[in-house]
């Protein structure tokens, strides 16, 4: 009852990995994380599959984020139960180092809270709901005309129904294009510059995650709604594998590297 009942297709290896050379292995990927046992989940798990090692920092500890991508492959900022309008200075300086992949066009995830990290920086709302409700289980995803445009020239599929765990949400900020809504927090994906992205979902969630969430959390599964704990897991089981197979190919995407870079030297 895990994500390596599937396992990551051959055919990726027909792919340049990013910052990969005939002599050289592939760049980190740098993982920002927020409490002091939270994991990189299935994402890590496949990262490393694709024979990138992990950068693990967590500057709420104290650890101090890069002033350039150039030695990562990427960076995938995940969540966390803080939110991106609170006051602690991790947070303000998580939201002004987004600009560093920005501006270089670095490959960055931003999951659930470096989604809402994302969205703020480039100066949209993230807010509560204002009746207070919260998507936590599993909830529909509607692509827009955007987003089924890019997934049709980046090779993926969306999956038709996501895991969520979140009270917040997010504007889509101007220059950026939002690919994927939802339901009581609209903005479920977006896209900015070409390799930039933010997303509301968890694809990283495994079974084990589910039942530590659901029990150290139990509080948001009966917020208004939310869905009970004890509905996830079987949702997994439903739902997962249309979520695995997106996560495999969008990776896949995200860590290709350019045709005119791809070559390189040191």
């Amino acid at each position: 009852m895990n994500d390596h009942a599937f396992p990551p297709p051959s055919a990726r290896s027909a792919r340049p990995l990013a910052g990969a050379g005939p002599d050289r292995p592939p760049k980190p990927v740098l993982i920002v994380l927020h409490q002091e046992h939270s994991s990189p989940g299935r994402v890590g798990r496949l990262l490393q599959a694709r024979g990138h090692a992990l950068d693990i920092r967590k500057p709420r500890f104290g650890d101090a984020l890069p002033g350039t991508m150039r030695d990562h492959a990427g960076a995938v900022i995940f969540g966390g139960p803080m939110g991106a309008n609170d006051p602690e200075d991790f947070i303000k300086a998580e939201i002004d180092w987004v600009g560093t992949c920005l501006k270089e066009d670095a490959p960055f995830l931003g999951i659930c809270l470096g989604a809402q990290m994302l969205a703020k920086h480039m100066g949209a709302r993230v807010y509560t709901h204002g009746e207070g409700r919260a998507e936590v289980g599993y909830y529909p995803l509607s692509v827009t005309e955007a987003g089924r445009s890019h997934a049709e020239s980046a090779g993926f599929t969306w999956p038709d129904t996501v895991y969520q765990w979140h009270r917040d949400g997010f504007d889509c900020p101007a220059g950026a294009e939002c690919l994927a809504t939802g339901g009581d927090f609209p903005t479920q994906a977006i896209r900015a510059a070409s390799r930039v992205y933010g997303i509301q979902f968890h694809p990283e969630v495994t079974p084990a995650m589910m039942y530590r969430w659901s029990v150290r959390g139990h509080e948001r599964t009966l917020m208004p709604g939310a869905q009970l704990g004890h509905t996830h897991v079987p949702g997994w089981f439903l739902h997962d594998p249309a979520i695995r197979l997106w996560l495999d190919a969008f990776l896949d995407h995200w860590l290709q590297q350019p045709a005119d870079t791809a070559t390189e030297p040191l």
